[in-house]
């Protein structure tokens, strides 16, 4: 039987939980990582399958979610995904070595692949059509509450107990998930299991492609992309698999991955935006600890504290872009978004070494209010004319486009700031020169500043050089980042004409209400 309209809420809060779960835990092990590595004697680049096994596995298993959700039933599947992200949770935290941690973070990552795309389809089939607008709010601020909330949480439990209660910490949470939603989840009449057979051709495809890419997008920076023959066999892996998925996928006729959900323009291009915005924040959420960290000496805590202002802005903003749903076009308010994503990219590309801890917390505010006029109205707009026996596949498909924008904007970014470094670095070096006046003046003024304070002559002319060399780094390394934060802003500023191409949702055609 179908859930009632009153229990919406009690829906909602289920729904939650494990959206909440699956979004903590992209973010609460990055902080431990040092610790993890210590504990399990792991060199570096090691210790970083931790986090991409948990991103591959992810992501190969959220376009299956809605072909899942029929064969298992749906309840039964989240139910099912809550308790093996919990049991795979324990195991991680009981891990003796790196190789069984990797092996259950694969697990626990495949297990929270199907937690969002299930609960967002759930929750948007619980609300009325007209407040899809809310629905999609209440979504929102839970999952942007999870990045606020992860890595000072992992911090805190990596700092005052250990490294493995970052993943015992789920245990409980996970519980209490499992009984709310068996107590107020319901399939609906409509979703039904599958009798045709299982399409092997288009999993393996599907798995074969989308692992390899994101294996492409996490290691490419670090192994120098195509000079390495594995990220070049990855390469071809991902291509040639994905483009015989869509021969095979168009085929079949229960496909696994439904891709005839892009003959609808509004769709298609609804998921293109969502993929640039994945690009431009997850690119600029990379590389500002980076940049507050390596060049302007901030602690991680306050590198934090520079980035929480931001979630708080779109946990504030949400319900105010839900309430303007009704008022405003939606894809004016998704234009709105873009601006200020734009804009907080704008600021941050001027900025020199001099600036002050509160010269950072606007961008951030910015880009959180952006995040809120984007996310609320766009996720409506997309999804809102699906059919509800596909709403699954479709958000499925959606939150998949976000999470391979956001590796590919993570990747763009730290590619083009290394070489923007090295090309600058060169620059500069280039003009440090016996000729140049302004190098001979810094030179001669730093030299006799060491002299002054009682350090031999010959010793105080190297430190003069060696001062003047991290400067040119320093100098070096702040206009790569002007130059890439400059980078994402286009890509809030390209996506904007696609916004013309989207169409208001339908009244009576988007996702089945809670009646």
């Amino acid at each position: 039987m179908s859930p009632q309209p009153d229990n919406k809420w009690l829906i909602a809060f289920a729904v939650m939980l494990p959206a909440l779960l699956e979004v903590i835990d992209t973010s609460v092990a990055n902080v431990a990582l040092p610790n993890i590595q210590g504990s399990l004697n792991a060199g570096a680049d090691e210790i970083s399958w931790v986090l991409t096994s948990y991103l591959v596995s992810n992501a190969v298993v959220l376009p299956l979610t809605g072909w899942l959700a029929r064969f298992f039933g749906r309840k039964r599947f989240l139910i099912g995904c809550v308790i093996l992200f919990t049991f795979a949770s324990f195991l991680c935290g009981a891990a003796p070595n790196l190789a069984a941690l990797v092996f259950f973070r694969i697990v626990q990552g495949a297990a929270g692949g199907a937690l969002i795309p299930m609960s967002q389809a759930i929750l948007l089939e619980s609300f009325p059509h007209e407040q899809q607008g809310l629905a999609n709010a209440i979504f929102g601020v839970g999952v942007m509450f999870g990045p606020i909330i992860g890595p000072i949480m992992g911090g805190w439990l990596t700092d005052t107990l250990s490294w493995r209660w970052i993943f015992y910490i789920n245990i409980p949470v996970g519980l209490v998930a499992v009984l709310m939603v068996n107590a107020c989840v319901f399939d609906p009449p409509y979703l039904k299991r599958p009798r045709e057979r299982i399409d092997y051709w288009g999993l393996l495809l599907l798995t074969v492609g989308i692992g390899a890419l994101q294996i492409v997008l996490d290691k490419g920076q670090r192994d120098d992309w195509f000079s390495s023959p594995f990220i070049v066999l990855c390469t071809i892996l991902s291509a040639g698999s994905l483009a015989l998925l869509i021969v095979v996928e168009r085929r079949q006729p229960h496909p696994i991955v439904d891709l005839r959900l892009f003959k609808d323009l509004s769709f298609s291009a609804g998921n293109l935006v969502m993929f640039m915005v994945g690009f431009g924040l997850y690119g600029a959420l990379s590389i500002i600890p980076l940049h507050l960290q390596h060049l302007m000496g901030y602690t991680a805590t306050q590198s934090g504290l520079v980035l929480a202002p931001g979630g708080v802005a779109t946990l504030m903003a949400m319900p105010v872009a839900a309430f303007l749903m009704h008022k405003i076009d939606g894809r004016k308010l998704v234009l709105c978004g873009l601006g200020f994503g734009a804009y907080s990219m704008y600021l941050l590309h001027s900025y020199t070494l001099n600036v002050a801890f509160m010269d950072f917390i606007w961008p951030r505010v910015a880009n959180g209010l952006g995040l809120a006029f984007i996310f609320v109205p766009l996720t409506t707009i997309t999804l809102g004319n699906i059919a509800k026996e596909k709403m699954g596949d479709a958000s499925g498909l959606f939150n998949l486009l976000r999470n391979i924008g956001g590796s590919v904007g993570i990747a763009a970014a730290t590619t083009f700031l290394a070489r923007y470094g090295q090309v600058y670095q060169n620059t500069l070096i280039d003009q440090a020169t016996p000729y140049n006046t302004a190098y001979q003046q810094k030179i001669s003024l730093l030299t006799q500043g060491f002299i002054a304070s009682g350090i031999e002559a010959v010793t105080a002319s190297k430190m003069a050089l060696a001062s003047v060399y991290a400067l040119v780094g320093q100098q070096s390394g702040i206009l790569a980042y002007d130059h890439v934060y400059w980078i994402l802003g286009l890509a809030f500023v390209a996506v904007a004409p696609f916004l013309v191409l989207l169409k208001k949702p339908q009244q009576g055609k988007g996702p089945v209400t809670a009646h």
